[in-house]
């Protein structure tokens, strides 16, 4: 290892969870709020190269690959870390600290990793903290929400393990570069990341575990999963076409799911899917302009969409509850929660002066370029989509809206520190871009701020504020019902449900069969013939002659046949049969071989 990089910055996070172990009360929470800040100081001072390079098993590990695309996610990994530590220091269990550093230090292990088997060894860590995070909540809801992540992630990761070693036999190489989809093993791994990256009819686990998640766990959780998968995808499958459409409907389909949901953290899991769709097809596209707009975007996306979850975090550790139905008129008692929500959902519907407006347009403006015309339309369709569910929903529900009569005090001081420091990032990104371009993979030549770009993004927002208006005062609007949306994952537990009921008739009646055929009834026979063997035979050849002969002195023979056997008198004429019929069968055998 070289001297330029003291330690790669998912050993930072890992050592310091081991100290935070050891700790409690105000030194655990100093420790690991020191953690990100130490390992950003080690990465900041370090210039881009290989760390870390060592032989094992024959195999070329690289524990730390430092460039342009890896250090800006590398980066917003560390700030986001320390904003959601500070946002969590209500929790008195270290254990949360504990899980909080290895997740976010496995989240750094991929973005750092050289290698595809030092990239498996850190997401499966990903996941397994992640469980934790999730199962951290201590409700059924959040065990089963954890099992069925674990399930789901554990499938993904065997995807991952397969494509990896198929690459490996087919290339002999396992570095972490670009790869080609008509390798095999390539297309395994392409899976892979797929599931972490939520894709369409494999992004039910998003919506089922982060929900379910605690308050602070869920802006961890927001922040690293799947912006890993994006990282990833823009390492290995940069111009991936399939990303395009995959890209597309992640974009749209999450719309609809989230305007008619009534939990509100739900409504943000489904919005992060939206979201993350815009980066999927910036990496599809492959354009510099496309990728660092994806880059751009999940940069903004991380601290926005931790801010939204945050907001909602507050709300909740406040009053407890999260649906739309049971809030509203919370502004009166919470206003800088408020305000924060508010910057939050301006950022991500992409106003001027916001963060989502520097970076979407990026990614919006490559699919116009490249000519892919119909994306176009969905990514600015689903602009307008983004506005009603996030950037209205979300705000109006939770602050405005009807009087619920709660009068919960405000969130506590150091929650409205961490939503602070989220929030000025989100108007710093917005007001000054070239912080955040200076930092992308490619040199950029963009302007956002054109007066053409202006506009149409202002009309497109001002007619959707004006549809939901018109929607809401109709009674058209859906409204905020206490119900349960029926996702893909339906028929993942409908399915299994009704397989678990096959498998358990066909194979349990098999082996009922089996068991009384086989177990009792064949080995009954078996131990019944060999405890008088030569009588049975008898037995045997005297009931099978009766049947032919009609003799009726049957009973007499069987008698007889039972007394010879205990006392062992055979007829001498038998006695040889089997003794020649013995010899004969040796002397075949003999023979023959």
């Amino acid at each position: 290892m070289t001297s330029s990089l003291l330690l790669p910055p998912s050993f930072v996070f890992i050592l310091g969870a081991l100290l935070a172990a050891c700790l409690r009360g105000r030194l655990l929470k100093v420790v690991a709020i020191a953690v990100p800040v130490v390992s950003f100081l080690i990465l900041w001072g370090a210039p881009n190269g290989s760390y870390g390079t060592l032989s094992f098993i024959g195999l070329d590990l690289v524990l730390a690959e430092v460039d342009r695309l890896s250090r800006v996610f590398g980066y917003i990994f560390h700030l986001i870390a320390f904003i959601g530590l500070i946002f969590s220091l209500h929790h008195d269990d270290p254990a949360h600290y504990v899980v909080g550093l290895l997740y976010a230090g496995a989240a750094q292990g991929v973005t750092f990793a050289g290698d595809l088997f030092s990239l498996f060894l850190f997401w499966e860590t990903l996941t397994v903290t992640a469980t934790f995070l999730i199962i951290a909540r201590r409700t059924a809801a959040a065990r089963g929400a954890a099992l069925r992540y674990l399930l789901v992630h554990a499938a993904g990761g065997l995807c991952l393990l397969t494509g990896i070693v198929l690459y490996y036999h087919g290339t002999g190489s396992i570095a972490f570069t670009a790869m080609d989809l008509s390798q095999p093993g390539a297309l395994f791994i392409f899976l892979g990341f797929g599931l972490n990256c939520a894709w369409p009819l494999l992004h039910a686990w998003l919506v089922d575990s982060y929900p379910e998640s605690t308050i602070a766990g869920t802006v961890f959780l927001s922040a690293f999963t799947t912006k890993s998968a994006v990282y990833v995808l823009a390492r290995a499958f940069p111009g991936a076409e399939p990303l395009i459409w995959i890209g597309a409907a992640m974009v749209a389909f999450p719309i609809f799911f989230a305007v008619i949901e009534n939990d509100l953290r739900r409504v943000l899991s489904y919005s992060l899917i939206n979201q993350v769709g815009y980066m999927v097809v910036g990496i599809g596209i492959g354009t510099e302009l496309a990728i660092n707009g994806a880059v751009c975007h999940a940069y903004a996306h991380i601290l926005y969409k931790g801010l939204l979850f945050m907001s909602m975090g507050a709300v909740m550790y406040r009053t407890g509850k999260i649906n739309a139905t049971d809030l509203g008129g919370l502004y009166r008692t919470m206003p800088l929660t408020a305000v924060f929500c508010m910057i939050g959902a301006a950022a991500i519907s992409a106003f001027p002066l916001f963060s989502g407006f520097i970076a979407k347009s990026m990614v919006v403006d490559a699919a116009a370029g490249g000519h892919y015309q119909f994306v176009w339309l969905i990514l600015l369709f689903a602009s307008a989509g983004v506005f009603h569910h996030a950037g209205i929903k979300i705000p109006f529900f939770a602050f405005f809206s009807h009087d619920s009569g709660l009068r919960p005090k405000e969130a506590p001081l150091h929650m409205l520190i961490a939503m602070g420091g989220a929030a000025f990032m989100c108007v710093f990104l917005g007001v000054y871009p070239d912080f955040v371009y200076g930092m992308l993979p490619f040199p950029v030549d963009y302007e956002p701020y054109t007066f053409a770009h202006v506009l149409a993004q202002s009309q497109l927002l001002f007619f959707s504020a004006l549809a939901f208006t018109l929607l809401l005062l109709a009674g058209i609007y859906p409204p905020e019902i206490r119900s349960v949306n029926l996702d893909v994952d339906w028929a993942y537990r409908k399915g299994s449900r009704a397989f678990v009921l096959v498998a358990d008739r066909v194979f349990n009646g098999i082996n009922s069969w089996a068991e009384r055929v086989l177990g009792w009834q064949l080995t009954g026979l078996l131990a019944r013939f060999a405890s008088d063997p030569g009588a049975s035979i008898q037995k045997y050849w005297v009931r099978l002659t009766a049947e032919y002969s009609g003799t009726r002195e049957r009973e007499e023979l069987m008698e007889e046949i039972d007394r010879r056997s205990r006392t062992a008198t055979y007829p001498i004429g038998i006695l040889v049969l089997f003794a020649v019929s013995l010899l004969a069968l040796m002397s075949i055998l003999f023979i023959l071989f």
